[in-house]
C-alpha cells in the first residue's frame, strides 16, 4: 500500500484517523503500532515477523547497554550494543544482499551457484537504521532508553515513515513518543505538507517517470542527444519528485498525529555543487552516515590519507545501501570522488565562477549521477550513455523537437517546482490576501482541493503509479 493509492487515501487514512482519534492518549501508540503493523502485512504480511524480531532485538539491546551504562560496566555496554547492531546489519545483509554476493562469486567464478528465493523486504534498510542508532545512542547517553516496548515498537514501524523515511532517531522525537499535544493547527500543516507531497507523487513524478519510460526503452543507435537529454532529465525530475513528495507526504502525516519528523529536502536542484547537492538531498540519510559512520572513523580531525578513506568508506556504503548491485556501489563511490576533488582539487576555483555556471556544473554531475544509478534499467546501457553525447542518431531530430513541444508544460512545470519559487508566490499571494476576511483560508481551500481532486482524477484513470524508493 502506498500513499498515493485509492485505497490510503479513501479507506485506510481516514480508519485510523479515526481510530487514533476516538482512542484515548495513553492508548495512541498502540494504536499506532497496531495500524503500522496492518499497514505493513497489507505488502509483506511474511516479513512483519522480520521486522518484529528486529523491534525486539534494538529494544532488549538498548535495556542491557543502559543497564550496564549505569552500573559502570563499560565492556559489557559495549558488547550489548556491538551485538545488537550486529544482529540488525546482518539481517539487512542476510535479506537484502545475500543474492548480490552469491551472483557475484558467481560471475567471477563463472559457476551456476543458485540464488535464494527470496523477496527483498520493503523499507528494510530504514527500519534497520532506525534500530541501528537508538542502540548506539543509547550508549553514548545521547538518548533515553525505551522501556516501553509498545511505544518503542510504534517509533520503529510507525507507518508514516516506515517505507521510505526519513530515517528518524529516535532521540528527536523521544519526547514526543512519551508526550504530545494533537492540535487543529498541527493537523492542518499536515494537511497542507501532505498535498504538497501527494502532487509532487502523482502530478509531477509519475508523468515525469512516463516520458523517462517511452524513451529509456528505445534503441540508443536511434536516440538523438537532445532525446537522451529529455529522457534523464525527466528521470533526474522523477526521482526527485517520487522521494521528496513521499518524504513531505510522511512528514504531513506525522504533523496529523502530533509528530514533527526533521525535513530531509531542501531544493537540491539548486546547488552548485555536487557537495551542496548532499546537504540538500535526503538529509537524514546524510546525517545518519555522518553520526555513525564518518565521525567515528575520525572525520576530518585525521590526516589527508585517512580523511579520504573515511569519504570513501561513506560513500561506498552509501551507494550500497541504495542497492545491491554494481552500478550502486559505482554510483556512491562516483560521488565520493566528486566530493573529493571539490574540496581538495577544484572547490575554491568552482566558487569564484558564476552562480550559473556552477549550476550548470551540479546538474550536470547529478545527471550523470542518475544515470549511473539507474543504469541496469536503461536498454542499451553504455549505447545511451554514448547517445547523450551524439553517438546516437546525431544531435537533433524532428521527434526531438516533438517532445520538447509536447511536454513543455510538464518541463517548465518540473523545473519551476524544483526550485523556491512556487513558495515565494504562494507567500506573496496569501500575503496579499491576509487582509481580507476569510480569503486566505478560501485560497488555502482551492488549492489543496484543486490539487486532491486531480490527484485522484490522475489515479483513477491511470494504472502507472510506481515508487522508486520501495526497491531501497
Amino acid at each position: 500500500m502506498v500513499f498515493s493509492s485509492l485505497l490510503f487515501l479513501f479507506r485506510f487514512l481516514p480508519a485510523v484517523l479515526l481510530l487514533y482519534f476516538i482512542s484515548p492518549k495513553k492508548f495512541r501508540n498502540l494504536v499506532l503500532l497496531v495500524v503500522s503493523l496492518v499497514f505493513y502485512a497489507w505488502g509483506e504480511p511474511v516479513y512483519v515477523v522480520l521486522m518484529i524480531v528486529s523491534i525486539l532485538i534494538s529494544w532488549l539491546g538498548g535495556l542491557f547497554v543502559d543497564r550496564f551504562v549505569r552500573e559502570g560496566r563499560e565492556t559489557k555496554a559495549k558488547w550489548a550494543m556491538g551485538i545488537a547492531v550486529a544482529a540488525g546489519l546482518s539481517l539487512l545483509g542476510y535479506f537484502k544482499y545475500a543474492n548480490f554476493f552469491l551472483r557475484t562469486v558467481g560471475q567471477i567464478t563463472r559457476s551456476d551457484i543458485p540464488l535464494l528465493q527470496m523477496s527483498l523486504p520493503i523499507g528494510i534498510s530504514f527500519y534497520t537504521f532506525q534500530t541501528i542508532s537508538y542502540v548506539i545512542d543509547v550508549y553514548r547517553g545521547s538518548a533515553e532508553v525505551q522501556r516501553n516496548i509498545i511505544s518503542y515498537g510504534a517509533y520503529v514501524t510507525m507507518f508514516p515513515q516506515l517505507i521510505a523515511g526519513p530515517i528518524v532517531q529516535y532521540k528527536t522525537i523521544d519526547a514526543q513518543l512519551r508526550h504530545r499535544d494533537e492540535s487543529a493547527a498541527e493537523f492542518a500543516d499536515g494537511v497542507h505538507r501532505f498535498m504538497i507531497g501527494l502532487g509532487k507523487k502523482v502530478l509531477l513524478a509519475n508523468n515525469a517517470g512516463a516520458l523517462w519510460d517511452s524513451i529509456k526503452v528505445l534503441d540508443p543507435g536511434t536516440v538523438p542527444a537532445v532525446t537522451a537529454w529529455i529522457g534523464l532529465a525527466a528521470y533526474t525530475f522523477q526521482i526527485y519528485y517520487d522521494f521528496s513528495g513521499y518524504s513531505d507526504m510522511a512528514i504531513g502525516l506525522g504533523h496529523m498525529f502530533g509528530f514533527r519528523f526533521l525535513e530531509n529536502f531542501d531544493h537540491p536542484y539548486m546547488s552548485k555543487s555536487a557537495t551542496e547537492f548532499w546537504r540538500r538531498w535526503h538529509i537524514s540519510l546524510g546525517t545518519w552516515f555522518r553520526e555513525y559512520v564518518y565521525i567515528p572513523l575520525g572525520g576530518n580531525r585525521v590526516s589527508l590519507w585517512k580523511q579520504v578513506r573515511n569519504i570513501m568508506v561513506v560513500w561506498m556504503l552509501t551507494g550500497i545501501w541504495h542497492g545491491a548491485d554494481w552500478n550502486f556501489v559505482i554510483w556512491g563511490l562516483y560521488y565520493g570522488v566528486l566530493l573529493l576533488l571539490e574540496k581538495h582539487v577544484y572547490g575554491r576555483a568552482l566558487s569564484r565562477l558564476p552562480g550559473w555556471v556552477q549550476h550548470v556544473y551540479s546538474m550536470f554531475v547529478v545527471m550523470i549521477g542518475w544515470y549511473i544509478f539507474t543504469y541496469n534499467e536503461v536498454a542499451g546501457k553504455f549505447g545511451f550513455f554514448g547517445a547523450l553525447f551524439g553517438r546516437g542518431a546525431g544531435f537533433v531530430s524532428g521527434g526531438s523537437v516533438y517532445l520538447l513541444y509536447s511536454n513543455a508544460v510538464l518541463l517548465v512545470c518540473l523545473i519551476l517546482g524544483s526550485t523556491e519559487l512556487p513558495s515565494k508566490w504562494g507567500r506573496a499571494i496569501l500575503a496579499k490576501a491576509a487582509g481580507k476576511d476569510g480569503a486566505t483560508l478560501v485560497l488555502r481551500g482551492i488549492f489543496y482541493v484543486s490539487i486532491f481532486v486531480l490527484s485522484v482524477a490522475y489515479l483513477v484513470g491511470a494504472s502507472y503509479n510506481p515508487f522508486l524508493y520501495f526497491r531501497f
